[in-house]
C-alpha cells in the first residue's frame, strides 16, 4: 500500500512538473497581453462627423499606448455603428463578450453613448463616454443623480450648461425674448425638450416666452410646419438641436418661406464649419453651444498636449480647419489612457471602476474629476456659447459667452443676425 501510493504520488508530481512549463508559458503569454479597449464610434451615418477625428487622435496616442499600463500595452479595437444605436449596442455587446476587452469608451450623443451604457451595465464593463448631456445619459435610462450605476461612467455638460451657455449669448441681444424650440423625436431631442429638465422651464423661469414646435421626425426634410407656427407666433430666437441634414432643409426653407430669426442657436450640426460652408453667406451669425475651442487654456495629462497644438497639427495633417469633436475624442482617449495606468489592476473590472472614481486630471476639455459631482456616475466639464463668422470666405467660430468659472477667453458678444 505505501509503495503503491508513493509511486501514484511520485506519477502526479512528475505530471505537474512536465505541465509546469506551459501553465508558466501560458501565464507569461497572457501577463504580456494588451489591456483591450473597446471603441464605439460613429465613422459614417448621420453622425460621421463625430468619428472624422479618430486616427487622428488614435495616432497622437501611440505612444502612451505602446507604454501601456502595468507593463502591458493598451490596445484600442475601434467598431463603427454606423450612427445606428441598434449596431452601437450590438458592437459594445460583441467588444464585451467575444473581445473581452477591460474598457469600453464612447463618445457622439445619446444614440451614441446610451446602447453602449447599456451594454456596460448588462456585462459588467467599465465605460466611459463623453459628448453627452448628462440627463439622457441618466434620466434617460431610468435612474436619478443619487443612484447612478455600477458600469458606466460620463464626463460632459448638462442641458443646464447649455441652456446657460444659450442664454449668456442672447442677453447681449434685444429680442422680444420668444423662443422656438425645434427638436427630433429621438433620445437627444426629447431630453432637450422635457418639461421638467429640459430647456422649455429653463426658459420660462428666465422669462423667456417658449414656443414649442413639437417633436419632428429624425431626417425630416419638411419644416413647414414648424416655420409656420414660429413666424405666426413672432419668434425672434430659434433654439435647436439638429444633424446637419435636418438643418439644411430648415434652414433652407425658413429663408425660402421670409422667416428671419435675430438668433438661431443650433446645437450638434453646427459643430463643424463644413456645415457653415455648405450653407454660404446665409449661414455667418448662427451659433452654438462651444464644448472645445482652441483657445481652451488646459493641457492633456497623458500627451502634454495643449488645445492649439492639437487643432494646428489636426489642420496640418488633414488639410481641414479644426472641429469640435477633435477636442472631445482627445480627451476620451487621454482619460482612458490615465484610467488604466492609475488602475492598481487594469485587467480587474472593479480595479478600474475604483480608478475612474478617483480620476482628477486634466484633458483639452478641463479638469475631469468624477468625485467633484454632485451626479453619480457623471463629471462635469465646461460648456461655453459661440457664433460662426465668416470672414474672407472662411468661417470662424468666435467665444462670445462663457457662463462657467473656467478661464476660457471670451473673444467679442453676440451679433445679430443679418
Amino acid at each position: 500500500m505505501e509503495t503503491k501510493f508513493g509511486r501514484r504520488k511520485f506519477l502526479a508530481a512528475s505530471a505537474l512538473a512536465l505541465a509546469a512549463p506551459a501553465l508558466l508559458s501560458r501565464r507569461a503569454f497572457a501577463a504580456d497581453a494588451p489591456i483591450k479597449v473597446g471603441f464605439v464610434t460613429s465613422q459614417t451615418g448621420p453622425l460621421a462627423f463625430f468619428g472624422e477625428p479618430d486616427s487622428f487622435i488614435l495616432g497622437r496616442f501611440q505612444a502612451a499606448m505602446k507604454a501601456g499600463a502595468s507593463g502591458r500595452p493598451i490596445e484600442i479595437i475601434v467598431k463603427d455603428s454606423q450612427s445606428n444605436p441598434s449596431r452601437a449596442s450590438e458592437l459594445a455587446s460583441q467588444l464585451a463578450l467575444k473581445d473581452e476587452v477591460q474598457l469600453l469608451i464612447t463618445a457622439g450623443g445619446p444614440d451614441t453613448v446610451i446602447p453602449v451604457a447599456d451594454q456596460a451595465e448588462i456585462n459588467g464593463v467599465p465605460m466611459i463616454g463623453a459628448a453627452c448631456p448628462w440627463q439622457p445619459f441618466v434620466f434617460g435610462r431610468n435612474s436619478t443623480p443619487d443612484k447612478g450605476f455600477d458600469w458606466s461612467y460620463l464626463f460632459a455638460f448638462g442641458l443646464e450648461d447649455a441652456i446657460a451657455a444659450y442664454m449668456g449669448l442672447w442677453a447681449t441681444i434685444q429680442t422680444n425674448r420668444k423662443v422656438g424650440l425645434l427638436f427630433a423625436n429621438d433620445a437627444d431631442g426629447n431630453a432637450w425638450g422635457d418639461a421638467k429638465f429640459g430647456f422649455p422651464p429653463a426658459l420660462t423661469k428666465a422669462g423667456y416666452t417658449v414656443v414649442d414646435t413639437g417633436r419632428y421626425t429624425p431626417l425630416a426634410e419638411d419644416f413647414t410646419a414648424q416655420i409656420t407656427k414660429m413666424k405666426s407666433e413672432g419668434v425672434d430666437i430659434v433654439a435647436a438641436t439638429m444633424i446637419p441634414p435636418e438643418f439644411f432643409a430648415f434652414w433652407n426653407q425658413a429663408k425660402q418661406q421670409g422667416f428671419h430669426p435675430k438668433v438661431a442657436t443650433i446645437g450638434k450640426s453646427l459643430l463643424l464649419p463644413t456645415t457653415l460652408d455648405a450653407i454660404g453667406p446665409a449661414g455667418s451669425g448662427l451659433s452654438t453651444e462651444v464644448a472645445w475651442h482652441p483657445s481652451y487654456p488646459s493641457k492633456s495629462v497623458t500627451t502634454g498636449d495643449s488645445s492649439q497644438l492639437v487643432a494646428d497639427e489636426w489642420q496640418k495633417a488633414t488639410g481641414k480647419q479644426w472641429t469640435q469633436p477633435v477636442g472631445l475624442k482627445h480627451a476620451l482617449v487621454d482619460i482612458a489612457v490615465d484610467v488604466l495606468k492609475q488602475a492598481s489592476d487594469p485587467t480587474n473590472p472593479s480595479s478600474v471602476v475604483e480608478a475612474i472614481k478617483s480620476t482628477k486630471a486634466d484633458t483639452l476639455l478641463g479638469t475631469v474629476d468624477w468625485s467633484a459631482s454632485p451626479i453619480k456616475n457623471v463629471a462635469k466639464v465646461p460648456i461655453v456659447g459661440g457664433q460662426w463668422r465668416q470672414n474672407g470666405g472662411k468661417f470662424d467660430l468666435v467665444v462670445c459667452a462663457n457662463p462657467t468659472t473656467a478661464a476660457i477667453p471670451v473673444a467679442d458678444k453676440l451679433q445679430p443676425l443679418a
